[in-house]
């Protein structure tokens, strides 16, 4: 295939399918294809639904937006980034993957390429996903159509390590196929890219970048847990730990989003079914699940401490989304400490800068509120920008009584001094 024959489909159009196709849009022509056509509306104007990217990156782009699984048939390369969730029972949900795999496999001709973004566990795309491909096009793999795979490394909200400026890893079903693939990214990726061994290895890359950080985290959320116990301000702790050279620089905090709280649950999943238990890895997982109830009771315990009774007190949670600056509220996990403190009895609003108010309600049935009358608690969550420059009088004035200041992400460590003050 040359490279002025190259058609790309780009399926899945979220917060890593729709930077890559405007990317490639740049250099090739590109059908991107989504099934919620309310978004793609949005990206016709020229707009990322997600906030994520600005009206200047859909300039000189060659992009269709499309709903029409039809107008795929014109491309002859296939990128699909389409969400892998886990379910409630944290089992990995194959069905947008699978759905997608159906979807190109209608439209799949002899000679074309499927590359693959969405994090899976190790022999996922080979298994799960050709087979699909295979039986929905009636064509033989991998004789008459390739497969890729190149996890995708998007980091929501993060605008230093960018798309085109962290290495992408790829692979790819035959030498012959990776030098494609590869030529294929290294056109949009100026960081260059590494050439994986196989899909799997490639695979499994992708899943141990975020469980190696989950396990982490879990990890400084157990000191502090221990540290609250013995009176000790983590904070502290881990700033006189920092200063040897070897000691990684990982802070507790609620572990939320799609992709530290999920991917996890992919591999242990694989794993299982090799038949190996993995204990450190779901121990991790089921400290940072746990760290709501965690943080829910500590609020709770400093509103008893101001002898308020816990059904008649009121709580402003500041920050719903996974993380700072984003609008995503996927897996938030401040949303289990609203539920959890609901659950005691406590009125609680919320509010955030970024979250959309009806998506939180669609979502979780919840809503945001402007910060109105007095509070016996003020929970802040999230490390959003627009709370950096806050100080203790700031909340003091929400506050009645002396009030109480929960910092989860210790933006405000030293800095309170006549108000409750606790933080991870």
């Amino acid at each position: 295939m040359r490279k002025d024959e190259i058609v790309i489909g780009a399926v899945g159009l979220g917060y890593v399918g729709l930077p890559i196709a405007l990317e490639l849009a740049k250099k090739f022509p590109v059908i991107g294809f989504d099934i919620n056509e309310e978004k793609l509306d949005v990206m016709r104007s020229g707009k990322d639904p997600n906030d994520e990217l600005s009206s200047a990156d859909f300039l000189g782009c060659d992009i269709t937006f499309t709903s029409d699984s039809n107008d795929l048939k014109s491309a002859n390369v296939y990128i699909v980034a389409v969400p892998t969730p886990v379910t409630r029972f944290n089992v990995p949900d194959l069905n947008p993957l699978q759905a997608a795999s159906k979807t190109v496999g209608s439209v799949l001709s002899d000679g074309d390429y499927v590359i693959y973004e969405s994090t899976v566990y190790p022999g996922c795309t080979e298994e799960d996903c050709v087979p699909i491909l295979s039986e929905e096009s009636g064509l033989t793999y991998p004789e008459q159509f390739h497969v890729g795979y190149s996890p995708e490394r998007i980091n929501p909200g993060d605008k230093v390590h960018t798309l085109t400026n962290t290495v992408k890893v790829v692979s790819a079903d035959s030498a012959e196929a990776l030098s494609f693939v590869a030529e294929l990214y290294e056109s949009i990726i100026t960081a260059g890219v590494h050439r994986a061994t196989s899909i799997r290895v490639a695979e499994a890359c992708k899943i141990i970048e975020n469980t190696q950080r989950d396990v982490n985290i879990a990890l400084m959320n157990e000191l502090s847990l221990i540290f609250d116990r013995a009176g000790i301000n983590t904070s502290d702790v881990l700033e006189a730990a920092g200063t040897k050279w070897n000691f990684l620089k990982f802070y507790p905090g609620l572990v939320g989003g799609h992709c530290i709280g999920v991917d996890p649950y992919y591999l242990t999943h694989k794993s299982i079914e090799l038949g190996y238990t993995p204990e450190m890895i779901l121990t991790g997982r089921k400290i940072n699940d746990n760290l709501s109830k965690h943080v829910a009771k500590k609020a709770v315990l400093m509103i008893s401490d101001q002898g308020v009774p816990i059904n008649k007190s009121r709580a402003l949670v500041m920050g719903i989304t996974f993380k700072e600056d984003v609008s995503d509220i996927r897996n938030s996990k401040v949303v289990d400490v609203v539920k959890e403190l609901e659950s005691y009895g406590v009125e609680v609003d919320i509010t955030d800068p970024h979250a959309d108010s009806s998506s939180l309600h669609r979502s979780y049935g919840l809503e945001l509120k402007e910060p109105s009358g007095k509070y016996d608690c003020i929970l802040l969550a999230v490390k959003h920008e627009s709370y950096l420059a806050l100080d203790e009088s700031y909340f003091k004035h929400l506050s009645r009584g002396q009030g109480a200041l929960m910092d989860i992400k210790s933006l405000y460590t030293g800095k309170i001094s006549d108000m409750l003050y606790w933080t991870l």
